[in-house]
């Protein structure tokens, strides 16, 4: 019976959470409007697509200026969001209460993750292979993002995927212009909003 009890409670802060990050993925959909963005609800939380060859020069790690508009407009949109103000709305304390008798916390997480297309580094490139490329470019973001958002930089991370997880794999494609059209859809950074129940024995309390 208490295992039937607690099954129906954590799915009710599943649904909760659910609830959390379907609002504040509503929230952020002004950003579709730009056609460097794109928005998507999925099982990591929210996912924003922002296109590589807008963000970075080639074999670059370096945030480009005309990049700045849109990356301030997600910094602001992020900080004003539901997910962030939890604790400033009374309707969310069962949540917390909740949480706080379990021994639980609410972990929230902006990650970054970066992808590159397939073609090798030249040798005189700062960078060794790709990995490093996609690694440094989601790092430069993610701390950019924390400026932007004025948000303590313990709800970042920033990881580097190289050339392989391609949204299109080239392998398939034959056309010439279709694979450089692929490779430009592959050069990415995605960033993930997610929030997340865990143990205080496992985590720092990030709320």
């Amino acid at each position: 019976m208490l295992l039937v009890i607690l099954n129906d409670a954590e799915s009710h802060v599943d649904r909760l959470i659910n609830i959390i990050l379907d609002e504040t993925e509503k929230e952020l959909r002004p950003l579709d409007q730009s056609n460097l963005v794109e928005i998507e609800r999925v099982t990591k939380g929210i996912k924003i697509t922002l296109t590589g060859a807008k963000l970075f020069k080639s074999l670059s790690a370096d945030l480009s200026p005309e990049a700045d508009p849109i990356l301030v407009q997600i910094g602001g949109l992020i900080r004003t969001s539901t997910l962030m103000n939890l604790r400033t709305q009374d309707r969310w304390e069962p949540l917390f209460e909740y949480i706080e008798r379990a021994n639980d916390t609410l972990n929230i997480e902006v990650r970054c993750e970066g992808h590159t297309d397939d073609k090798p580094i030249p040798m005189n490139s700062k960078f060794r292979n790709n990995w490093e490329l996609s690694s440094a470019r989601s790092l430069n973001l993610v701390q950019r993002l924390s400026e932007l958002a004025e948000m303590d930089q313990h709800y970042f991370s920033a990881l580097g995927y190289g050339e392989f997880r391609p949204k299109r794999d080239i392998r398939k494609i034959k056309d010439r212009a279709e694979i450089e059209e692929a490779r430009a859809e592959n050069r990415r950074v995605e960033i993930y909003f997610d929030a997340f129940i865990k143990s205080k024995n496992e985590s720092f309390e990030n709320i």
